[in-house]
């Protein structure tokens, strides 16, 4: 029970920029902590619902209670995952060869896709936002991260990693792919009880994480953590889009 817990602590501390009380790191949970992805999600999740009925309470005006909502979920994760979109954008349209395509990907200076790419991600997260309905939007962004984070569950156990990738030479178990499938239909379901624009939006983060992800993994023929936070990034962006249009 200990080696979960210090798994939950590692990936908590890894991927969501909240802070933790006192450092935690033990290798031998560290193939324990992707399956705690879904449940981080849930925590960034919640205090973004909190953050959306606080601006509500507030009476923010409408634009300024937009950026709020917007913004969140970048400085909740210390703005990882938006990284891995900014590096992925830039490798992916170089349309260079794949061994250039994967040294654009790992390079730390900024291309003018990646500003691109940025600008309007920004521009569309910030305009789904502000397109959000009057109705109570709570659960679905409670439960948008956790989907999310469910596909990079399922994507990173079950693709083959790059040779540069974190996750290369890991033999990840199985039971990682049925714990992620587990937690994805539970939070598809409790979207679907809640109503039918709370479901759609979680479905369409899922659709949205599948075909960015398909896109780039075949663009780089490998899987690594930089493609998991640009799939993240589109899917969370889909379900947002999808959610305000309904």
């Amino acid at each position: 029970m200990k080696l979960y817990f210090q798994a939950f602590v590692m990936c908590q501390s890894m991927f969501c920029a909240f802070p933790w009380p006192w450092p935690v790191w033990e290798e031998k949970a560290r193939e324990k902590m992707l399956p705690f992805l879904p449940l981080v999600g849930l925590e960034i999740g919640a205090v973004w619902a909190i953050l959306a009925w606080l601006v509500s309470v507030l009476h923010l005006p409408g634009l300024m209670a937009a950026l709020v909502v917007a913004a969140y979920p970048y400085f909740a994760t210390g703005f990882i995952h938006l990284d891995g979109f900014m590096d992925v954008t830039d490798a992916v349209k170089s349309c260079r060869s794949l061994e250039r395509r994967r040294e654009i990907l790992k390079d730390s200076h900024v291309g003018s896709f990646a500003v691109i790419g940025l600008a309007l991600l920004l521009l569309t997260q910030f305009a789904s936002a502000a397109s959000l309905p009057q109705r109570s939007h709570t659960l679905f962004l409670i439960l948008l991260p956790m989907v999310s984070r469910c596909g990079s569950l399922l994507a990173v156990t079950a693709l083959p990693p790059m040779n540069t990738s974190q996750y290369a030479g890991q033999n990840l178990p199985k039971s990682h792919l049925a714990a992620g499938i587990g937690m994805l239909c539970a939070a598809l379901c409790a979207g679907f009880c809640a109503g039918l624009p709370t479901g759609l939006g979680l479905v369409g983060c899922a659709l949205g994480y599948a075909l960015a992800l398909r896109w780039a993994y075949r663009s780089l023929e490998g899987m690594n953590g930089d493609i998991a936070g640009y799939a993240l990034t589109m899917g969370e962006l889909a379900g947002l889009a999808v959610y305000a249009l309904l």
